[in-house]
């Protein structure tokens, strides 16, 4: 089992996952009102990944022994200017979420749970993946900042993304 304290603490983290999954379908309505089919489809991925890693959160509470508590999700922001401004508020709050993930991680560390450091792990090094891809678009987008045909090359690349299902929930497969 999952000591108290780290069980709330996941708890705490499956809230934040879902909480990330709305904000991103929020970006993503944002986006598809705009009329960026692409950038409204890249978000919109994104909140099918973090309902995956909500999930891959419950897995590991329930086979540890431990209940689920799911808390109400706070509001979210419903609309940008611009898509570069929602990329930009993209990688702050995943900034936000690697700050959060360590310190679960930290707290496992502490709790001398190795099982819990263990699949921790995997968030980890998907923090790094979020927080470069983020960059890499808002990166982009100031490149074209002002030239309408460049978000619009944008948006059609963005459009080319599809959801994978994370590794931790293809165990077997």
């Amino acid at each position: 089992m999952l000591s108290e304290k780290l069980c709330k603490a996941f708890n705490a983290q499956i809230n934040a996952e879902l909480w990330s999954a709305y904000l991103y379908l929020s970006m993503s309505m944002d986006a598809a009102a705009r009329g960026q089919k692409g950038i409204a489809n890249w978000f919109k991925v994104q909140f099918q990944e973090e309902q995956a890693h909500a999930e891959i959160l419950m897995n590991h509470v329930l086979a540890r022994g431990n209940e689920v508590k799911l808390a109400p999700i706070d509001a979210v922001q419903t609309e940008w200017k611009t898509a570069l401004d929602a990329f930009k508020d993209t990688l702050v709050h995943e900034k936000k979420v690697t700050s959060l993930i360590t310190a679960l991680y930290e707290l496992a560390l502490e709790e001398k749970d190795y099982a819990a450091q263990n699949m921790l792990k995997w968030f980890i090094d998907e923090q790094v993946e979020e927080e470069e891809s983020a960059q890499e678009i808002i990166d982009q987008l100031d490149a074209v900042e002002g030239n309408k045909y460049g978000l619009l090359m944008i948006d059609k690349d963005l459009a080319t993304r599809t959801y994978t299902v994370p590794s931790p929930l293809n165990k077997g497969e």
